[in-house]
Formats: structure tokens, sequence, C-alpha cells
């Protein structure tokens, strides 16, 4: 292969925040959310410049080790070879440890970045192959699925492929994500899975986990009995009390709710007339948000103007 040209012209990639498994869809069931982080890349003739303002201003590495970087360079060998230098500009809203997808947020920004400025790159890294590339960095699909495609996402494996279907979330739904102030690490709660789980529980959560695709999508009065969960959320509490304590007191309330992917981040899908009400019950301590529901995915946007 070739080794590539590059795009002199600055790219601009818009990501989704996600929340992945939605109660009983471990690793498999994600929806992103109105809640984005923005890169914007430029080919440079030598070095690498890392700016980052919001979330991880203080904390992220400014050099190679960057996870969004990793991820343009992982997609540049994929794509015949990396160019000299790189101008790299990222405005971070996504909370960071807090179960709402930055990791994948990064991965997507920095792999959609690559192929943008790369002429011919989709073309050489298609999108089924970016899906592989995204899952391969960060080491299952739901995140990232839902990230690159928008909606409501179901991602499998199949024959050591990583495959993924998108559907339309019922409009009506309105995110609300309680977001507590300290994070969690990925690593960390899922050191608290046991190796095995009872036949029943695997049970229950096979049906819930159907029926959620179908509360999701059509009937969002079946949400409450759709987010039960045995397979995860119960193991994990330990390390993640406050936000234990939250799903079960709004459930109780009768509000669909569960924590969003390894934690801590409560989600909660509102109907809209009630949304305002579940933003107010958490009490001190969080960080209430309420999210429309992103249907686009990661996107190439222009560097001013429409896309705001």
């Amino acid at each position: 292969m070739a080794h590539p040209a590059f795009r002199a012209a600055p790219v601009r990639v818009r990501v989704p925040a996600t929340s992945a498994n939605l109660g009983p869809g471990f690793d498999a069931l994600g929806l992103a959310l109105g809640l984005y982080d923005d890169v914007v890349v430029r080919v440079a003739d030598s070095g690498l410049r890392v700016d980052i303002a919001g979330e991880g201003a203080e904390t992220l590495p400014r050099d190679g080790t960057h996870l969004l970087v990793r991820s343009m360079y992982t997609a540049f060998e994929a794509l015949g070879g990396r160019p000299h230098g790189l101008d790299v500009v990222c405005a971070n809203r996504i909370p960071h440890g807090r179960g709402l997808g930055s990791s994948s947020a990064a991965i997507c920004a920095g792999l959609i970045a690559a192929r943008a400025v790369t002429p011919g790159g989709e073309a050489r890294l298609d999108d089924t192959a970016l899906l592989e590339l995204a899952t391969e960095i960060e080491g299952h699909p739901d995140n990232v699925a839902a990230c690159l495609l928008g909606g409501f996402t179901l991602a499998w494996g199949e024959g050591g492929a990583t495959r993924a279907i998108r559907m339309d979330p019922d409009p009506s739904l309105v995110p609300v994500v309680f977001v507590p102030a300290e994070p969690l690490l990925t690593e960390t709660a899922r050191g608290l899975l046991p190796r095995t789980v009872p036949h029943a529980d695997a049970a229950l959560n096979a049906g819930r986990a159907a029926l959620l695709v179908e509360a999701i999508t059509r009937r969002p009065e079946l949400l409450l009995p759709a987010t039960e969960d045995r397979l995860h959320q119960e193991y994990r509490a330990p390390a993640m009390p406050g936000s234990a304590d939250l799903v079960a007191r709004l459930r109780a309330d009768g509000v669909p709710a569960v924590i969003s992917g390894a934690g801590p981040t409560v989600l909660a899908l509102a109907a809209d007339g009630e949304a305002e009400k579940v933003s107010r019950s958490a009490g001190e301590g969080w960080t209430a948000n309420r999210l429309a529901l992103d249907t686009a995915g990661a996107r190439v946007l222009p560097l001013t103007g429409s896309g705001e």
C-alpha cells in the first residue's frame, strides 16, 4: 500500500457520550446521549501538539500516550501510514471515569479524525472496519457502537468479528443522568464481577434484555421491568453504594433507573413530562443533567457555523 497523502485543511469531529448495559444488556446494548466532545485535528509538518480544554484538562497526557492520539495512530497504520506531525485540540464535555463512555468517545474521535484527514479514507477504512478497530482498542463493543452509530445499539461478536445494529429509541424518552463527584475506574468495577452467576439470574437477564429492545424502541411503559438486572449491578454495588441506593430509590418510585455502564453515574429513562421532577430527586452530592437522545452518532462537522 502506498503511503497516503493527507489533507492540509483541519477537520472537526464530534462524538456523543454513551450509556452501556442499560440494566440487563451487559456488554451488548448502548444508548447515545446528547452530550459531546469535539476535536479539531490538523496535519502538521512535524511533531505533536495536544491542547485540551474542559474535562480532563488537568490530568490527561498531552503526548502520544493520549488515548485519542493512540487511536489516531492505530487508524493511520490501517490506512497506510501516519503523518509527520499533528495538531490536536480537544474540547471535552463528557465526564471521565463516570460510566458515560469518555474513553469510547476518545477512541471513536481519533479513528474518525484520522480517516477524515486521509484522502480516500472512507474507502480504505469503512464503517465496519472502524467498529472493529474501536472494539479492539476498547475491549468491548457496547459503548463504541453507540458512539459511532448513535441512537440505540445492539452489538455482538460473530466469527471473531464485531457486528452492531442501530435502532431508533422512542422519541418520548428523556435520559436524565446523575453524575457523582468521584469517579470509578472501569477496571475496578469489572473486577467485582463473579466468574459464574446462577442460571436463573442469567435466564432472567436474557428475557429482560429482549424486552428492553421493545421497551426502548416502541413501548416505553415497559421500561421498569425491562431494565431489571441480576448480572452486574448488585455485584458492583459495594464500590458505589450511593449509586446503588439512588437506583433503588428511583425504581421504588417507578422510575426506570440503572447504573450507566460501569458506573458510578446513574441513568434514568424518564417520560418527557416527568423528566424535570426526576432530575430533582437525587439530592445533594449529584449533578443531574437532563439530556437529549443523540441520533447521529460520531460525525465530521464544519469548523464553524452549522453543527453547533
